[in-house]
């Protein structure tokens, strides 16, 4: 009985993958992460001391190498209301980690935190099509019940979508 090879179209088994808290010292690992997605228009670009002062915001998901495979940053906000929120930023996945779980990985993380803080809603926005974040639940809109401080620094220019989803 022969085995037939392995087909080349299908990407190789996903390494584990663990996310942490991240830490200062990742600031310059997750800029590094950040620029394509920068240059591409989908992130804001953050200098390195921005990133380190914002660190203790910041999940990163490593690979079974130990190499930052992708981060998000999660900053409790007030919404509209005055409502306990959260805000996701800074979501990304690097390229070779796309479609491996890597992104599911960090969002399960990121709304399991959001919750424990007592978030009633998320928000994020996004310049892409947002699809995991809509099969994660979340809805497009949201943008007048927004965090107000949030809502005003989106760039408009940059043609963000808002999305929202509540939790609990």
């Amino acid at each position: 009985m022969s085995t037939a090879p392995p087909c080349p179209e299908l990407p190789p088994a996903p390494a584990a993958v663990v996310v942490r808290a991240a830490g200062s010292g990742d600031a310059g690992a997750v800029r590094r992460l950040s620029r394509p997605f920068v240059r591409e228009g989908a992130l804001r670009d953050r200098t390195a001391a921005e990133l380190a002062l914002a660190a203790t915001d910041f999940l990163v998901a490593e690979d079974g190498r130990g190499e930052l495979a992708g981060c998000v940053g999660l900053r409790a906000r007030t919404d509209a209301r005055g409502r306990p929120a959260a805000v996701l930023y800074n979501f990304c996945v690097a390229p070779g980690h796309q479609g491996r779980g890597v992104g599911s990985a960090l969002l399960d993380a990121a709304l399991a935190k959001a919750g424990a803080r007592g978030a009633a809603r998320v928000f994020t926005a996004t310049t892409g099509s947002g699809l995991l974040f809509l099969r994660y639940g979340f809805a497009v809109g949201g943008d007048e019940e927004a965090p107000p401080v949030w809502r005003a620094s989106l760039d408009p220019a940059r043609g963000s979508r808002v999305l929202v989803r509540a939790l609990g």
